[in-house]
């Protein structure tokens, strides 16, 4: 899978920025907070926007044309297209967005697939312990299997009850809203499921394997 996966050659500002941050550790507040008693974490602001934050890519993928690779070490690997997106169960959680760049908004409803309800269709084996998210822009992220099954965690498709747009990762992308959102890869092609961990683009750039907001997890050691 990772041959696949081409970033764009030329960062863009943008990236060039966000990789200085992690060397400079900025942001850092050196505090913690429990999500139950402080629903802000630690070095986020509120805003009533959704900043729009990429590689300088923006597929633009029909609804008809997407597909999801589902793959790795799992008992049925499978390839959905959008109607078989559609013919899982669908939930409608609400939850909020946490940036690295320090931006937070509340109260966000999304339609989609529970990864719960993913991992019961593909049956990972014993040995699966991470997956691997590849988007279409060349992104990748990585997660430990336990985060990617969160019960808030969503592969979603729509958006204050609109579809999602191309701009935040349309026509799908991963939701998962306890770590920060770098995580949630946009324009989401395929999740490998694999028994070592495997960091991803930024990951591999300063920023930490993990990232919960409320231990302040930005950046790597």
């Amino acid at each position: 899978m990772s041959d696949e996966d081409h970033p764009p050659e030329k960062p863009t500002k943008l990236t060039r920025n966000k990789e200085a941050w992690a060397h400079e550790g900025k942001f850092l507040t050196g505090r913690t907070a429990r999500p139950g008693a402080q629903r802000l974490p630690p070095g986020q602001k509120e805003t009533r926007n959704w900043p729009v934050l990429d590689l300088g890519l923006k597929p633009d993928i029909p609804r008809e044309d997407w597909k999801l690779r589902i793959e790795g070490l799992v008992e049925r690997p499978a390839v959905w297209d959008f109607q078989a997106l559609l013919a899982q169960p669908q939930s409608e959680p609400v939850s909020d967005i946490h940036c690295v760049t320090t931006w937070s908004r509340y109260d966000n409803p999304w339609r989609g697939v529970a990864t719960g309800d993913l991992l019961a269709a593909v049956r990972p084996r014993d040995e699966a312990r991470f997956v691997v998210l590849h988007a279409s822009d060349g992104y990748t992220t990585n997660l430990a299997l336990d985060d990617f099954a969160h019960p808030d965690a969503l592969v979603a498709h729509g958006w204050e009850g609109r579809p999602l747009t191309a701009e935040h990762g349309g026509p799908v992308r991963l939701v998962v809203p306890h770590l920060y959102f770098w995580k949630s890869a946009k324009w989401l092609k395929a999740i490998e499921f694999r028994a070592q961990d495997q960091p991803g683009f930024w990951e591999v750039r300063g920023y930490h394997n993990r990232g919960d907001p409320w231990r302040e997890e930005r950046y790597g050691d």
